[in-house]
């Protein structure tokens, strides 16, 4: 049987509002780092393509297949690393990364004096999830969809358009609120699983990409 190549992206990413301070997210980088361990659980070879995270890598010491990790920081660097890593067509590609959804219209080349009011001017980011399928076609690709309010009457709703508009294969739907819920869903709006936790969520999404 052919070992998968599998491309995880996880952890924030930042917009920078000046040579100092940036925007981010609180992003951890531990439901990207599940999921990769749980595919090097199954023979995988994974890259991981990581952000500024807090979450430690814990099964890299572990035997099995050597991770191979390219870090990133800033929105532009995440994108380039996309550009390239996603010409060497990968079989299952999921997208975990927090990406920033704005970025400051006008970067401070020099660092912004303190001490009075700031306003900035945030304008939307590119979608960089859309050029997944655009620079590899033959990859499947898995995106997430976190919201702060999200049952099985809106779950369609809410992760619809990453089918649409990025030509996911499947969407993992979860929210943070009262505690991690997570749900696989296909193209068609079927629920393939639903997790109380990420480990959870994790060995059940690799599950359903390996069987």
């Amino acid at each position: 049987m052919k070992k998968l190549r599998v491309l995880v992206t996880c952890g924030a990413t930042w917009a920078p509002i000046d040579q100092v301070r940036v925007i981010s997210n609180v992003s951890s980088g531990e439901m990207g780092h599940l999921i990769a361990c749980a595919f090097r659980q199954k023979g995988a070879d994974v890259t991981i393509i990581e952000g500024p995270v807090t979450h430690t890598l814990s099964c890299s010491r572990q035997g099995g297949n050597p991770f191979k990790i390219i870090k990133y920081r800033f929105f532009d660097e995440l994108a380039r690393i996309l550009n390239e890593e996603l010409a060497r067509k990968y079989d299952i590609v999921v997208h975990a990364a927090a990406v920033s959804d704005f970025r400051v219209r006008r970067v401070s080349k020099n660092k912004i004096a303190s001490g009075k009011k700031l306003r900035l001017d945030l304008q939307a980011a590119p979608k960089l999830i859309k050029a997944v399928k655009r620079l590899s076609p033959e990859s499947f690709l898995v995106g997430f969809k976190l919201e702060t309010s999200l049952n099985l009457k809106n779950i369609y709703r809410l992760a619809g358009p990453l089918f649409m508009g990025s030509g996911c294969d499947l969407v993992v739907a979860n929210t943070l609120k009262g505690g991690y819920k997570g749900y696989v869903l296909d193209a068609d709006g079927r629920v393939l699983s639903k997790a109380a936790g990420k480990a959870e969520m994790a060995k059940d999404l690799v599950g359903i990409l390996t069987s």
